[in-house]
């Protein structure tokens, strides 16, 4: 045979290898896709108030749903994500997770967004017996059910251990504040907080110069940012959601007053980044799209899908941050439970969870503590020109990046 000739059989053999290893592969990935989908089933804020932070769950549930499907699904099986219209109604979620489980028959189920949803949700799990995952649930020790499992790493106690690594973080600055105004909206979890945090400053020795509350839904922050200005405090907590930290602000600026530490509970991360008066801003975080965090290759490969996606949608902000890696991380814990018992029995999925740690993007979490809480894994981060970054604990913070007061 002809060296030629011996060179030309040699290429039909890698050919016809190549093409039996994609048969293979082929064949592999087809299995794993063959069988009656698992449904999964959930409600989201679509409409109403509460829609704006719930198409950040919705990319980011799309986007797991897709990866998970591509590697295979789950037991061999594809995944299904039925997914509801809660209308941002806790009554109406109610209903609707009776609905999913009883006419729906969904296989598995995960939690909508926002506490008093979640809580709606959750007594229709007790009631079936439903493992319930869930991403935004702010007051731990309202959580009854032994088989609801939290992906908002709070720690049982938020109320004592936040706002203690706040203090902390402002403790270990070069001009430690010694006087605090908390004002606060009275949206549940976020109120539950500060009165936690005002409990907590009085025990360190801070000096409160005003405890000041305001009705969820407000716009009116002119009063407020006047009494706030009067008090002259050395750091201002505000238990704000979404653009109520922006709007008192704003607010204080008409009236010539700038606070020197203004600390924001849950602010909406994009608007915020783009306020000049929010220079310098504190608040609170699981997840910041910058190292340490994006050294694990799931989340950084998590942050590029959901960047392109976010912006493709029109989002405000394409970033990361606390709501889309808890909404990530939600569905990482069912997984890991669905693959932990090879089943989709709901018993044995929460044996196992409150046996077993599950690795996911915000960190290694548990739940073998009460109430079905494990470590406190919230961090600080500051707005620092115009962009967000963690500060504390120090062995979280950006590369670079450090406390800035006044």
């Amino acid at each position: 045979m002809t060296q030629a000739t011996t060179q030309r059989w040699l290429g039909l053999a890698r050919i016809a290898a190549a093409t039996a290893l994609a048969a293979v592969v082929g064949a592999g990935q087809a299995d794993a896709q063959s069988g009656q989908p698992i449904r999964i089933g959930s409600t989201l804020a679509l409409t109403g108030p509460l829609a704006a932070t719930s198409q950040v769950h919705k990319i980011a549930g799309e986007i797991y749903v897709e990866q998970l499907n591509k590697s295979g699904g789950l037991l061999g099986r594809p995944v299904e994500w039925v997914l509801k219209d809660d209308q941002s109604k806790p009554d109406l979620a109610r209903t609707l997770y009776e609905q999913l489980i009883t006419a729906d028959k969904v296989d598995l189920l995960m939690g909508p967004y926002a506490t008093g949803a979640i809580l709606s949700a959750m007594s229709v799990a007790q009631r079936y017996n439903k493992v319930l995952v869930h991403h935004t649930f702010g007051i731990p020790s309202m959580a009854k059910y032994e088989m609801h499992f939290p992906a908002w790493a709070l720690g049982p106690t938020p109320e004592a251990t936040f706002p203690n690594q706040l203090f902390d973080a402002l403790a270990a600055s070069p001009k430690p504040p010694k006087t605090i105004a908390i004002v606060t909206s009275k949206f549940p979890s976020v109120h539950f907080l500060s009165v936690g945090a005002r409990d907590v400053a009085k025990k360190r020795g801070l000096q409160e110069v005003l405890w000041l509350e305001w009705e969820f839904g407000n716009r009116d922050f002119g009063p407020i940012a006047a009494r706030v200005k009067d008090a002259k405090p050395d750091a201002l907590w505000i238990g704000a959601i979404g653009l109520e930290g922006v709007m008192l602000l704003e607010a204080a600026k008409k009236i010539d007053y700038e606070p020197p530490v203004h600390f924001h509970l849950y602010p909406a991360p994009g608007p915020t980044a783009k306020a000049p008066e929010a220079k310098n801003a504190l608040a609170a975080t699981i997840f910041e799209q910058h190292a340490p965090f994006t050294n694990n290759p799931v989340a950084a490969n998590f942050v590029k899908e959901f960047n392109d996606r976010a912006a493709k949608a029109g989002l405000p902000d394409n970033s990361v941050e606390v709501q889309a890696a808890a909404s990530y991380t939600a569905w990482q814990i069912l997984t890991a439970a669905v693959n932990g018992t090879k089943s989709l029995d709901d018993k044995a999925m929460g044996a196992w969870l409150k046996a077993n740690r599950v690795d996911a993007i915000i960190g290694k979490l548990r739940f073998d503590g009460p109430s079905n809480y494990g470590d406190d894994l919230m961090k600080i981060k500051q707005l620092q020109d115009g962009k967000w970054n963690v500060v504390w604990p120090k062995e979280y913070a950006a590369p670079g990046a450090s406390l800035k007061t006044p």
